[in-house]
């Protein structure tokens, strides 16, 4: 199976975790709105009913109160409402009350400040629309032909029942009025109304649900009789419009009453139609947002685990190096992303500490069996080296002893003799040697000129070079002083030239050239004869070292030389070096002239 990243596999997860939710939402919508919507509109009108009944059966307020809640009810709960008998009969003014159906109404005040009640209800169910188009309001004066009513010890107010209204500039509203009716005029000092724009359909829905419903059935009746409300719904047969019927029953002045409403739905079920094709272009729009949050989502989240697997990866691989935190986020994974910063630091510096020790280790151990090896073999070399010359010194020793011929026995001392001066050379050699690596030596700097001891070097080795035939020239080069001790570079200069002339070619030039410059000065030592060979010019320092194959003493000294001017030149802090020329081998010393006399390594 193909190894999916955890982007990939969290955007997938994100995508369906809000698909799902989106779809629950959408299909929440569909199916279940209308009923969610209608269970509620139910216990809206039927909770808001209750308190309405409540104050009408009680007439704890007095009319213009009720009036203004039996309007706030309607336009709440967008509901028409009429009080009713168990027949279905709209009931008018009941000893001279003021009843819920004469809820729409105006005082008129007349001129001697006595205020006359006018129900509008019918006059606004038969004239909706002239009476719009009269646009009464506060303060007009009218003139009202109807019938009078007597006021009631419960009902203040003198109630007209209008039949014509007439105001000044604008058509009556009525056609006629009956004879011996009662004529009025005053000022309008109240107008309750309800929406004019849609009041004669409202009225007119009123009217048919009254007729469509009544007789009630049986059930019905005796749900009623045992003051059970009634909650169902009704569609208006001319318009098709879904409506809610609420019958709720109420004992007044000894007699049953129903509070008939009828609230319409319709708007709900339009705009939840409407609604099933906003959400389905909807859908396609939020099903994009969804893909886009998704991914923001996963590269937010897996951005920071991506960046502390590759830190994990890096340290598997012991990389501890030291980089800044991958994370900036005060969070958990940021607060992780420092702590695998810190430890990687301190990894790599506990890492870096144990390589530095293993590599001084490692060093220290290659030391140790560079110094045994040198060790041995310098006792095997020095063991080497003293047995030839006592085994000569025994030899002769011992034919002298045996009384050898007297012609012969000076021959004798004198061998004696030369091979006592050998074993003395190597003995001074080898303790010349054990105190310069001892660190013992100090050394005594002062300026001098390399020209002059080369010069008193020469001197001192003319036997040397006369049976060869051999000649020193000494060439200095704008020459400058050099700070050292001239005892030890002395010592230097013999073993150097007396290595050049061991290996020249009889009859040649040893050259010794001295040249300076601003810093330094180099001396270069030279001779005419064979190169040393490439594999041997690296050993050449190391101690009994000879180049010849046969490692014969009649052609090589104690092989202990070179090894001590190294050991005298690492002291003073000279870089030196042998390299083969186009007919012969050249040994270079380069002085720094920088350095001071305190600042020469004169050995602890």
């Amino acid at each position: 199976m193909k190894n999916r990243s955890i982007t990939f596999k969290l955007f997938i997860i994100t995508v369906i975790v809000f698909a799902c939710f989106y779809a629950m939402v959408i299909l929440s919508q569909l199916l279940f709105f209308n009923q969610f919507y209608e269970t509620y509109k139910m216990r809206q009108v039927e909770h808001n009913l209750e308190q309405l009944a409540h104050s009408y059966v009680t007439e704890s307020e007095d009319s213009n109160t009720l009036s203004r809640q039996a309007i706030r009810f309607m336009e709440t709960n967008k509901s028409q409402l009429a009080v009713i008998n168990p027949q279905g009969e709209v009931m008018l003014n009941d000893m001279y009350q003021l009843s819920l159906n004469e809820t729409y109404h105006l005082l008129l005040k007349q001129s001697d400040g006595k205020q006359i009640f006018v129900p509008l209800a019918l006059m606004l169910s038969e004239y909706g629309d002239p009476f719009r188009k009269a646009h009464i309001k506060l303060g007009d004066t009218l003139t009202i032909y109807g019938s009078m009513r007597a006021p009631s010890s419960k009902q203040p107010y003198t109630v007209l029942d209008p039949q014509q209204i007439s105001k000044n500039g604008i058509k009556t509203i009525g056609d006629s009025y009956e004879p011996n009716t009662t004529k009025l005029t005053g000022t309008v000092s109240e107008l309750v109304l309800p929406d004019l724009s849609n009041w004669k359909i409202s009225q007119g829905l009123l009217l048919q649900a009254l007729y469509e419903q009544f007789p009630l059935s049986t059930e019905q009746q005796t749900d009623l009789k045992n003051m059970n409300p009634i909650q169902y719904g009704w569609n208006d047969s001319w318009s098709g419009a879904n409506n809610l019927i609420t019958l709720y029953p109420i004992q007044k002045n000894g007699q049953q009453q129903l509070l008939f409403v009828i609230t319409s739905i319709q708007e709900i079920s339009d705009t939840n139609a409407a609604l099933r094709w906003f959400y389905l272009y909807l859908g396609i729009g939020g099903f994009a947002l969804i893909l886009i949050l998704s991914l923001f989502f996963s590269r937010m989240v897996t951005k920071p685990l991506i960046a502390l697997n590759r830190m994990a990866k890096r340290m598997v691989r012991l990389d501890f190096s030291s980089s800044a935190p991958p994370l900036r986020q005060q969070d958990e994974l940021g607060g992780l992303a420092r702590s695998m910063d810190t430890l990687a630091r301190k990894l790599d510096t506990a890492l870096r500490e144990l390589q530095e020790a293993n590599t001084q280790l490692q060093q220290d151990m290659e030391q140790k069996q560079r110094m045994e090896q040198i060790q041995q073999s310098f006792f095997t070399n020095a063991s080497h080296e003293l047995k030839t010359p006592l085994s000569i010194v025994k030899s002769f020793a011992e034919g002298l002893q045996d009384g050898v011929n007297v012609d012969k026995s000076g021959h004798y001392v004198s061998v004696i003799i030369e091979e006592a001066d050998k074993m003395e050379m190597l003995i001074k050699d080898m303790l010349d040697l054990a105190r310069l690596e001892s660190g013992t030596i100090r050394l005594q700097p002062r300026p001098f000129m390399l020209s002059e001891l080369s010069e008193k070097v020469a001197d001192k080795l003319i036997y040397s070079l006369q049976p060869r035939q051999l000649q020193i020239v000494i060439s200095p080069i704008n020459e400058n002083p050099v700070l050292a001790d001239p005892d030890w570079i002395e010592q230097v200069l013999r073993n150097l030239i007396i290595n050049a002339i061991r290996h020249a070619e009889t009859g040649s030039d040893i050259r010794v050239v001295i040249e300076s410059t601003t810093l330094t000065t180099t001396l270069h030592v030279d001779n005419t004869g064979k190169p040393i060979a490439e594999e041997h010019i690296e050993h050449i320092w190391e101690r009994f070292y000879r180049a010849e194959p046969s490692r014969s003493r009649q052609t090589g000294g104690t092989g202990l030389g070179l090894p001590i001017a190294s050991q005298i030149l690492d002291l003073h802090g000279c870089s030196y070096s042998v390299r083969n020329l186009a007919d012969g081998v050249r040994f270079s010393i380069v002085f720094d002239d920088r350095v001071r006399p305190d600042g020469i390594r004169e050995g602890v």
